[in-house]
């Protein structure tokens, strides 16, 4: 049967900092940071503080982005029972983890703004998907320590090394919020694992395309501009101004000023993160 009280839902994620009663002990913590959090207050049957007055403590029921209103309430009632019984439930609750995966998804989910595009957040999450998932995704996230880690990095450390590279970053942003949370403790097994050198150096071959011979490029612009595709104009439009392929592509007609004859490409699609402008030519004008 569901437990009810005074806040809601809504009011769980709308509230600014505080601390709000939901009734019968159970407070909802927002920090001036945004951080959401449950505590319980219960009172131990039988236990006194140094004063001698009965024994009041607030226990921590985990972060309200992962813990629900609702299982916050049931963790509340059975502190409070355990309380009644002159039980610690420091020592005696039942604590429920949360698995690996449910903290990755959890940390994607709130990371989603700060990616530089819906492309980039969604590798982010494919690469643990794939890789960390299937090994690690199922257990709780305080039973992660090195032997996990390595169970999902060892195998594509040689032949996928940029990949087994960004899978640790991201192995190791998870852990670390889960600390964050109360969820775990210790050093992170990521930082353990590179400072002890266990994986080997490997060295990266970096894979560069074919360049055009520069004596061949007038004769293949030539044969470009014969063309009345769009993908020949668009690829006109990248030589002559230099710029990366997803770039042009995604230009839009409020980038260009053609009384000023510029080009802006605002930061979100710039690899640096910064607007470019670029001067626009007469035959640049043409090809638009």
């Amino acid at each position: 049967m569901a437990l009810s009280g005074k806040l809601t839902k809504k009011l769980v994620e709308n509230l600014r900092a505080g601390r709000y009663g939901d009734g019968s002990g159970l407070y909802l913590v927002v920090d001036p940071s945004g951080a959401r959090r449950w505590i319980v207050r219960v009172v131990v049957k039988g236990q006194k503080n140094k004063k001698g007055a009965p024994l009041r403590t607030d226990f921590g029921l985990g972060g309200a982005d992962i813990v629900t209103l609702n299982q916050a309430r049931e963790r509340a009632l059975e502190y409070r029972r355990m309380a009644k019984q002159g039980l610690n439930p420091r020592f005696n609750a039942h604590k429920e983890v949360p698995t690996f995966e449910e903290v990755a998804q959890q940390v994607h989910i709130d990371r989603m703004p700060t990616w530089k595009n819906q492309k980039h957040g969604q590798q982010w999450i494919n690469t643990l998907r794939d890789y960390a998932f299937p090994k690690i995704g199922r257990m709780p996230i305080d039973s992660i320590d090195q032997p996990e880690v390595l169970m999902c990095l060892s195998p594509i450390w040689t032949e996928k090394h940029e990949t087994a590279r960004r899978l640790s970053q991201r192995i190791k942003i998870v852990l670390d919020v889960a600390k964050s949370k109360g969820l775990r403790s210790g050093e992170n097994p990521v930082t353990a694992i590179k400072d002890a050198q266990v994986l080997p150096k490997v060295k990266a071959k970096p894979k560069h395309h074919l360049a055009m011979r520069w004596q061949d490029v007038p004769a293949f612009y030539a044969d470009l501009t014969s063309r009345n595709a769009m993908s020949a104009r668009a690829l006109r439009f990248t030589c002559l101004t230099g710029s990366r392929t997803n770039e042009v592509l995604g230009m839009r007609w409020p980038e260009i000023d053609f009384d000023e004859r510029l080009w802006t490409c605002p930061e979100e699609r710039m690899k640096t993160g910064e607007v470019h402008r670029v001067p626009l030519t007469d035959e640049l004008l043409a090809i638009i």
